[in-house]
């Protein structure tokens, strides 16, 4: 018997967004389940325990914030992804105290956002592995939180994949990660000798942490194979 697939629950007043995702996710292998209003969504997780939720901030009734906050009380540990038009720092940061476990601000690609549904379903079922949401790597400070890394005096944004390099490689740190693990878990993509994805945001990881990023002392080339960490 195949296994059962997981349910993902969305949130949002937009019917076109809800289409897309819908459309997107169920080619993807996920039963899908949708509301309109957050009084409605809190209605649903309670009855149909999804895996995981994406949940819009602005909604008819009432706001995602505290839609967000209700849907904790129903179930502390279910993924939460939010979806916003605002790209303020502070909404970003009062959404994560709310209790989503990610932030996507509209616009956005469909194709990253089902990249970070994967990422934090492939969290939550590692469960014991934890990786601190602020890391020293050499003289960089990262925070996956607010994904931004300071680094001899300047500060710069990651993106979402680089995050999830960097998660990857701290949860094996030491250890040689294959480049086609990452390109399937990170990217959902199959390994191709032409593809030079993870290549070229290793390169990106690189200039904003390493002091001297052609000859990196953290995130080391293993030829051949991928690339490993190293924190000391």
């Amino acid at each position: 018997m195949p296994p059962a697939k997981k349910t993902i629950l969305v949130v949002d007043d937009e019917p076109n967004i809800v289409l897309g995702l819908r459309d997107a996710l169920e080619f993807e292998g996920f039963r899908v389940i949708a509301a309109d209003k957050g009084q409605d969504g809190i209605a649903l997780a309670r009855s149909e325990a999804p895996d995981a939720i994406i949940l819009d901030l602005m909604l008819p009734d009432v706001n995602g914030y505290t839609v967000c906050e209700q849907l904790r009380r129903i179930n502390a540990y279910v993924p939460i992804v939010m979806l916003t038009a605002r790209s303020q720092e502070t909404d970003k940061i009062r959404g994560l105290d709310a209790g989503a476990d990610d932030y996507v601000t509209k616009p956005f690609s469909v194709n990253e956002l089902i990249a970070r549904m994967r990422a934090i379903l492939r969290r939550a079922a590692r469960g014991a592995v934890s990786v601190p949401e602020t890391l020293t790597i050499g003289e960089a400070s990262v925070n996956l939180t607010t994904q931004t890394v300071s680094a001899r005096g300047h500060e710069h944004a990651l993106s979402f994949y680089e995050v999830e390099l960097l998660r990857m490689l701290v949860e094996r740190a030491g250890q040689p990660v294959g480049r086609d693990e990452m390109l399937s878990k990170i990217w959902g993509l199959e390994a191709s000798s032409t593809n030079r994805t993870v290549d070229n945001f290793i390169v990106k990881l690189r200039r904003k942490i390493e002091k001297s990023p052609d000859k990196p002392q953290h995130i080391l080339t293993v030829y051949g194979f991928g690339y490993k960490l190293a924190t000391a």
